[in-house]
């Protein structure tokens, strides 16, 4: 596992974990109207997105590990 992994594996974590709070604070009065729902939803694509972005850099990391400094394949 590099560093970059790492950190796309950690700050995934660290999304999901704000999601959740955010959820459970929306529920705290009882109901779940529908702007939690909305506000919800934003959420869920937010870090869907974050987490689609954390694994492009990944993969564009790992295809320059697979490269010499001339960009040719290693």
């Amino acid at each position: 596992m590099t560093f970059e992994d790492a950190k796309a594996d950690v700050k995934k974590t660290m999304r999901e974990a704000d999601e959740k709070a955010k959820e459970t604070w929306r529920k705290a009065d009882g109901d779940e109207s529908a702007s939690d729902k909305v506000a919800n939803l934003g959420d869920d694509i937010r870090n869907e997105l974050g987490n689609a972005g954390d694994e492009v850099r990944r993969q564009a990391s790992h295809l320059d590990d697979d490269t010499d400094a001339d960009g040719r394949p290693g």
